[in-house]
Formats: C-alpha cells, structure tokens, sequence
C-alpha cells in the first residue's frame, strides 16, 4: 500500500474516530464508576466489535446488507435494541454507581464488560455501512487487494483501542475528582439517555438510496 494513501487513512479514522460514540461512553462510565481495569475490558470490546465489523464489510457482508431490506432491518434492530438495554440498564444503576475497590471488580463482571462493549461495536449496522462505504476509497484495485485490507483492519482497530484507551485512562484519572455518588449518578445517566438516544437513532437509520 502507497504511504500517503495509509496516512490518508490514519488522518480521516483519527477524525472519525475523536466523535464520542455509544463505545466511547460505556469505556467512560466503567472508567469512572469500575476504575481502570473494567475499563481496559471495555478496550478490548472495543476492539474486538470494530473488528468483528470491519472484517464483516470487506468480506462483503456490507454489499449484502446494502442490498437486503430484510437483513438490513434485521440488523438495525438487534442492534437497537442492544443499545437500549445498555442504556437503561446504566440508567437503572445510577442509584447505586461508587467507585468502590479496584480488586473487588470480579473477572465475570470484567468479561461481561468486554462482550457489551463488542456488542455494542459490531451489532450496529451503522458501521458496517460506514466502512462498505468508507474503505474502498482508500484501496487500489488495481492492486491485491487481500494485503490492502489487512492493513487497513489492523490499522482501524489499533487505532480504535488507542483511542477507547485514551479516554479510559483520562477517565481514570479523574476518578478523585468526580467520586461523589451525586456526580457518579449523573455521569451514569446521562451515559445512559446517550446509549438509549444512540439505539433510537439506530432504529431510524435508513439505507441511502
């Protein structure tokens, strides 16, 4: 791959990727209300759903979606739907959000963080349109096009977790100066009207005609 097509790409994922999404906002919530090492999960998650996604599009699940009106809709709503328990479920905890003991965070409850997170990433329909649509203007077709899509993936994902790790650690950081329960409660909320509006938003997307 050209070097100034790869630095192109790094540039517009850089700026795509700053936009806080409905992941970014579930690393800041168990950042602030779990501490770092739920956060890392979250990370992962991350990772992992960006991947899930990203490999999905370009081994043409994209183009199918784009085509099927069912599977599309489908789709839509899973992910919608996912978004909305998320959501409400944060909202529900906000009576209750502390920070708590960092080895009190179980392995169960940090796995369960990691399969939201991924969840949250790769069930939403909205991605694997962005990157059906996104992608190929980055790829030389004249080209192998295999190597292109490999670098591009692992460049996407590496930067998503940089930047979910990113907003974990300053989050972190500023754990001792939003402990109150009332600002924990808050920030759980208003994470949590965030991932409901990002499922509503998700249950309107309609395919570009």
């Amino acid at each position: 791959m050209d070097f100034q097509i790869w630095l192109a790409f790094v540039a517009a994922s850089t700026a795509l990727l700053l936009i806080p999404g409905p992941t970014v906002l579930l690393v800041l919530s168990y950042a602030i209300s779990q501490g770092k090492r739920v956060a890392l999960a979250t990370v992962g998650g991350v990772a992992l759903g960006d991947f899930i996604a990203m490999s999905a599009s370009l081994a043409g699940l994209g183009a199918l979606v784009l085509a099927s009106a069912t599977l599309f809709t489908a789709l839509k709503w899973i992910g919608a739907v996912y978004l909305v328990f998320l959501g409400v479920k944060l909202f529900r905890s906000a009576s209750t959000a502390s920070l708590g003991d960092l080895e009190r965070v179980s392995q169960t409850s940090a796995r369960s963080v990691f399969g939201h997170a991924a969840a949250v990433t790769a069930l939403n329909p909205k991605s694997i349109v962005f990157f059906i649509a996104f992608v190929p203007q980055f790829v030389v077709l004249d080209a192998p096009l295999l190597p292109q899509f490999t670098i591009l993936v692992v460049t996407f994902v590496g930067l998503a977790a940089i930047n979910a790790l990113a907003y974990a650690l300053l989050a972190d950081k500023l754990r001792a100066k939003v402990a109150r329960p009332s600002v924990l409660a808050w920030f759980s909320c208003l994470g949590g009207g965030a991932l409901v509006a990002m499922g509503v938003a998700t249950a309107a997307f309609k395919r570009a005609h």
